[in-house]
């Protein structure tokens, strides 16, 4: 049988409870709530239920906890913030600018007179920001910008013109 998990009584599982409720950051909110589960006598495969978190991240929160207390719950703990909120992640593959004159170039014919794909805007964006970009990148990208191939429906081989326009102007409009 596993050992039972024991959290350090820095506070009561009321005060938990209370900043659990009061906490305006998600992630604050989320480690007070597991903090206060485990105080109330809960073991650690309902935590895990209820909250959704692994055991290990858990036990690892729970170790935080119990050295530092409070400081050591939310994005704020040991003296250093975190700022996960402020973190903007990576640069953009193509900027405004090239965007903008990417699509300026989709308004034209393609290079070899063809219809643009993922390969042609690739091999464009390419030499235009001097970074390789993917053939899936780049119909990514052509999908972002909401560009749609236009493209005639096909015609069967054997159809007869004047019988489809005469069948146009016959068939019930909605």
């Amino acid at each position: 049988m596993p050992k039972r998990i024991s959290v350090a009584a820095h506070l009561s599982p009321e005060e938990l409870e209370e900043r659990y409720r009061q906490a305006k950051d998600g992630i604050e909110s989320r480690q007070y709530q597991i903090i206060w589960l485990l105080a109330q006598g809960r073991k650690t495969e309902q935590v895990e239920e209820i909250t959704g978190y692994s055991r290990t991240w858990i036990y690892a929160l729970v170790k935080r906890y119990n050295e530092l207390g409070t400081e050591g719950l939310g994005d704020a703990f040991g003296g250093f913030r975190l700022r996960r909120q402020l973190n903007q992640g990576t640069q953009p593959l193509v900027d405004d600018i090239e965007q903008a004159q990417l699509w300026q170039v989709l308004q034209e014919k393609a290079p070899d007179g063809g219809l643009w794909n993922g390969r042609k805007v690739a091999d464009w964006l390419t030499e235009a920001t001097g970074t390789r970009i993917s053939r899936q990148r780049g119909w990514e990208i052509l999908r972002e910008m909401t560009f749609r191939l236009r493209v005639p429906r096909p015609s069967h081989t054997k159809s007869d013109y004047f019988e489809q326009e005469a069948w146009k102007k016959n068939s019930p409009q909605k």
